[in-house]
């Protein structure tokens, strides 16, 4: 308050008008209560399900791979460098009576690994593996390897230096690479093994131009984990022992530019990522793995490229692989490098139903603790960590004995906050071992309860829609519409003259304004659409203060928000899809997003054209939720529908309950979809109105009122620095606002174009330092009469 008073006498001593008052905290309005917000809690029994049938019914993996002919899945084995001699297994099935049929036995082919995995994870804190470097690295300190065993026969006349390719020592060196295995499940204990496939990608291959040999490298990798497993199994088959497909980071990233002077440059695209982590998952299957882990995530858009390659996999094949998600977060900020927290990396990949979600790599145990807790507080399905053994030293290595790694976990044992745990950079053996003896004085982590499913986006930071209230205290999700050519000639100017540095100003400031989420729409038709929606969004995911909240990206052509979404690593609504163009089209847009995560923004429109009446709204609306979720399997709590916000006050008979129509039809709605949200482009509302701000911005006061208060509606895109509150207007405007909005006389419209004439008359006499002209009365209510005892004999 000290900083606007000190304004004022600024402005006064300068003969300028005081600045705007500030509102202070607002105290926040309660929501709207729907019969679905009310159900209780419930216990969980498993980790969220994907929407595949496989995964719903628990289906078990048959273990034969050579059955799976999809086209895409044959052209990677069809490239394969496994030479035509070897012979190749890509089958593992087992028979159905090798072992018992109840837990802990575990058949291939006969059980369900994710019903299995469920009964290990909450009976018992699982071993993972260590570190497979550390261990080459000691190995190299006992026995040679050098250029030339890294070579080996295969490689021997290999045309660049290979010393340093750790992935190839599983065709090169297998024993050693088995021997790895071997150690950490005898002697660790480790109930699951991670490959050696850590960089088997194209990307990373290229750096010893042997891209060509991904494939076999990850089968290779697979091959031999599974191999030593299955031995290790068969000593105690109540010890069941599993290959985790070990999918790392790659050395490029979709988020981060590699050019300090141009922040839109990218050495990697989210189609290529997804193009070399599919090859790299049809090797490690078709090698043996049970299960998916995508790990040391330093760029959440990676993880989502891999996510969506794993996806791919699953539709084609057919079938349930569990998938676990390894984040890094790279020191004390507890942010990855590419910026996220921990919270907004998993928002960012929840949509891939995860079956186990941690943190690995970069810190020790002991600096991991705050964000272990935190990222255990929202994640829903089951929590690992497998971090260093310490920070580095000096030399690179890492001190921490078993002893005091193990030490350094107990918190999170203590405080129930894993179901699996493991190492890292310096772990070995008997880290894993010392794990494994103190973890096992302690039950696991608690799966949490299951609530009613609310909208969980993320930039930088994560927002879960249900829980926010904007700045005027409403429960209301502000999305910024300045980014927006339609919405702003300043943005409109700087996008067509290229000047990305003060386009990116605009986003800052409604971020600073109030802005949950910022709208991003480039349509114009002297705009190549395609190209600037890339680069602003290449450009505002650099910027933290742009980046730190979602993105709605918005255009009239699918391909454009496809575009804008593929450099999106957090997780944001894509506006708009609708039934225009035929319901078949509809759901292949619909999956496709599913696909990648986005909520969307739904229209109102079908075959037919836009929805303006109310009983038009709601059956446009509840014919799309239908399709969407019992069709697509779409989230219902990711889907925002737009009734249409249409312009009233035009004069024109039939527009006039055209705001009446939206409040009424978005409870409809509410009650009708369980669990969707209800957006609306606030600023169509008053478009008659245009170049009066104040009267447009109390008209949308008294709209957002009601729809928000009354109805339950949640987001709309809006100018926060200019929305009024509902009981800033002053009297009168606010009974002309509530005429025009709810059609309640037939002179709202005049009445209102009065006041306008009035309010740009005051605009003008301000501009040219003249007294504002005199307010007009408007129509005044009629005052009752005195009343005598002779007015009242009746006739």
């Amino acid at each position: 308050r000290t900083s606007y008073e000190r304004a004022c006498m600024e402005a006064k001593k300068k003969g300028l008008p005081p600045p705007r008052k500030p509102r202070g905290k607002m105290p926040k309005q309660k929501k709207v209560m729907f019969d679905y917000d009310k159900i209780p809690a419930k216990p969980a029994v498993e980790p969220p399900l994907p929407s595949s049938e496989a995964a719903q019914n628990h289906v078990p993996n048959s273990y034969l791979n050579s059955q799976l002919a999809h086209e895409k899945i044959a052209a990677i084995r069809a490239k394969s460098t496994i030479s035509a001699k070897d012979a190749v297994n890509i089958d593992y099935a087992q028979d159905a009576g090798l072992y018992p049929e109840t837990f802990p036995y575990f058949v291939r082919g006969r059980d369900s690994l994710r019903e299995y995995i469920t009964s290990l994870f909450t009976s018992q804190i699982a071993l993972y593996d260590g570190a497979m470097g550390t261990m080459i690295q000691n190995y190299s300190k006992r026995n040679r390897l050098e250029e030339e065993e890294y070579r080996g026969d295969k490689f021997k006349d290999w045309s660049c230096n290979v010393k340093g390719n750790n992935d190839m020592l599983s065709i090169t060196q297998p024993h050693v690479i088995q021997g790895i295995y071997r150690q950490y499940l005898e002697e660790g204990g480790s109930n699951l093994i991670g490959t050696n496939t850590f960089s088997s990608t194209t990307i990373a291959m290229a750096d010893y131009e042997m891209e060509d040999y991904a494939y076999e490298l990850n089968y290779e990798g697979a091959r031999l984990a599974r191999e030593v497993c299955d031995e290790v199994t068969a000593k105690d088959p109540t010890k069941p022992r599993f290959v985790v497909g070990a999918i790392g980071p790659t050395n490029r990233t979709g988020s981060i530019s590699p050019s300090v002077e141009d922040p839109s440059a990218r050495n990697v695209t989210f189609d290529e990522l997804v193009e070399t982590y599919f090859e790299q998952i049809v090797g490690l299957m078709d090698g043996g793995a049970d299960i998916l882990m995508v790990e040391t995530i330093f760029d959440t858009l990676n993880a989502k490229a891999a996510l969506y390659a794993i996806g791919e996999y699953l539709e084609f094949s057919g079938l349930d692989i569990p998938v676990f998600v390894s984040g890094t977060l790279v020191d004390q900020s507890g942010r990855t490098l590419s910026g996220q927290t921990g919270e907004a990396f998993y928002a960012s990949i929840r949509h891939a139903k995860p079956m186990c979600v941690g943190l690995n790599c970069a810190l020790g145990a002991e600096h991991m603790t705050p964000f272990v807790e935190k990222l255990s507080k929202c994640v829903e399905c089951f929590m690992h960590v497998y971090s260093n053994a310490g920070l580095p030293n000096a030399m690179g290595g890492y001190d921490e004995t078993p002893e005091d790694m193990a030490g350094h976990n107990k918190l999170f044992f203590e405080n129930g906050w894993l179901n699996m745990v493991g190492g890292c950079c310096g772990s070995t053996p008997t880290h894993i071992k010392a794990l494994r003896e103190l973890s096992s004085n302690y039950k696991p982590r608690k799966l949490p309860d299951v609530g009613r499913p609310k909208m969980w986006l993320s930039g930088l930071e994560d927002l879960i829609v249900e829980d926010v209230h904007n700045h005027l205290g409403y429960p209301f999700l502000n999305v910024g519409e300045r980014c927006n050519i339609a919405g702003s000639i300043k943005f409109k100017k700087l996008m067509m003259a290229g000047d990305y540095g003060k386009a990116m100003d605009i986003a800052k400031a409604q971020v600073e304004d109030g802005a949950h989420v910022i709208d991003i729409n480039v349509d114009d038709g002297m705009l190549d659409g395609l190209a600037a929606m890339q680069k602003f969004v290449k450009i505002a995911v650099t910027e933290p203060e742009i980046a730190k909240v979602p993105f709605m990206l918005d255009a009239s052509k699918f391909e454009i928000v496809m575009a804008g979404l593929k450099w999106c690593q957090g997780k944001p609504i894509v506006n708009s899809i609708s039934l225009k163009v035929g319901e078949e089209l509809f759901k292949e847009q619909a999956t496709l997003l599913k696909k990648h995560g986005a909520a969307v923004v739904v229209m109102a429109f079908d075959e037919e054209g836009q929805a303006a009446t109310e009983a038009e709204k709601v059956r446009i609306c509840k014919r799309s939720y239908d399709i969407l979720v019992d069709e697509v399997k779409f989230p219902p709590e990711d889907i925002v529908f737009d009734p249409n916000v249409l312009t009233i006050g035009t004069g024109m008979e039939e527009h006039s309950d055209y705001g009446v129509d939206f409040i009424q039809a978005c409870k409809t709605i509410k009650e009708q979809c369980p669990y969707v949200k209800i957006s609306g482009g606030i600023s169509n509302l008053s478009f008659g109105f245009r170049g009066v701000m104040k009267i447009r911005e109390s008209i949308h006061a008294v709209f957002l009122h009601h729809a928000i208060l009354e109805s339950g509606m949640d987001v709309g895109i809006v100018n926060a620095k200019e929305m009024y509150g509902y009981d800033e207007l002053e009297p009168d405007m606010l009974t002309l606002c509530d005429n025009l909005v709810f059609n309640k006389s037939p002179e709202a419209t005049d009445d209102m174009l009065e006041r306008t004439s009035y309010e740009r008359a005051c605009m003008e006499a301000k501009k040219k330092g003249l007294p504002p002209p005199r307010k007009p009365r408007g129509k005044m209510p009629k005052q009752k009469k005195v009343m005598f005892d002779y007015d009242k004999i009746p006739a």
